[in-house]
């Protein structure tokens, strides 16, 4: 995985370092001797690799350098420039050498790119954690977006059978109102004929003479409530003993609690089946 950005950023530099060295000799080897030309070509690579492979190596040790940087990028520039600069003053071949003019520039920000690449690199182990904390989480999605499928679906079903059988009471109520009416207009009908009001005098003169019945219809609709009957008043101990005592010595022999108890509930007497057997232990 490292030589997919240090190989682009290494072949690019020594391309770049080839051609700059070879406009500064075509550029200046007819002003100066050849020698010279030379040097300053190289002397314009040197210094172009030597703050390279300087800030390689602080960037092994995880430390970087503001001017060392700012050095490499001017030398860099330098190149570009010498580049530039004999493209535009060349006879022929002049867009070939201003095409190739942008080359260092490439360099460096391929090693930019190398340091970057470096600094933000993990190791297998890391990657692999990542993976799988990455898969859990699809997982975990994965399995909530079912969950969630599955409770709306679920809902849907709950709503639907819930719906049908509210319509269903909903057709029965109505054809039970309707059934009803039917039948409430049938005995009105048969209320207010003549005939029917004819047979009922006939029938309920010689039961009261002098009154002539007049058939209601049912009542349909709320009614009053019957008021409920009033409880006995509940016996004090001393007098449940009493009644007690009576009804197991009204035969001979003495009556056991079952049949005293049967007893007394059927004479209309009312207590609880605790105070009644408590009654019983005293008595016997």
């Amino acid at each position: 995985m490292r030589a997919k950005t240090v190989l682009p950023a290494v072949a690019m530099t020594a391309v770049s370092m080839v051609l700059t060295l070879a406009v500064v000799m075509m550029w200046l080897g007819r002003a100066v001797p050849w020698p010279v030309a030379l040097v300053v070509g190289l002397g314009i690579d040197g210094g172009w690799l030597a703050t390279l492979a300087y800030e390689r190596r602080l960037a092994a040790q995880g430390d970087h350098s503001t001017p060392v940087t700012v050095v490499g990028w001017c030398f860099g520039l330098l190149a570009a420039g010498v580049l530039i600069v004999h493209a535009l003053t060349a006879d022929q071949s002049a867009g070939a050498w201003l095409a190739v003019a942008w080359l260092p520039i490439a360099a460096k920000a391929l090693w930019l790119v190398h340091g970057l690449w470096e600094r933000t690199a993990l190791t297998p182990a890391a990657l692999g954690a990542i993976r799988g904390i990455r898969q859990e989480a699809r997982d975990e999605a994965a399995v909530a977006r079912a969950r969630l499928r599955a409770e709306a679906s679920t809902e849907e079903t709950r709503l639907t059978a819930v719906t049908e059988a509210g319509a269903r009471v909903a057709r029965v109520q109505a054809k039970t109102a309707q059934t009803l009416s039917r039948a409430w207009s049938t005995l009105e009908s048969a209320r207010d004929g003549e005939d029917t009001g004819r047979a009922l005098t006939s029938v309920t003169r010689p039961v009261t003479p002098g009154v002539t019945a007049r058939w209601d219809l049912p009542v349909w609709g709320p009614s009053e409530p019957v008021p409920a009957l009033e409880s006995a008043p509940a016996l004090s101990d001393s007098a449940l003993d009493a009644v007690v005592d009576q009804i197991r010595h009204s035969e001979d022999p003495a009556l056991s609690y079952r049949e005293m108890a049967a007893r007394f509930r059927a004479t209309g007497h009312a207590a609880s089946e605790v105070r009644l057997r408590a009654a019983w232990k005293r008595v016997v």
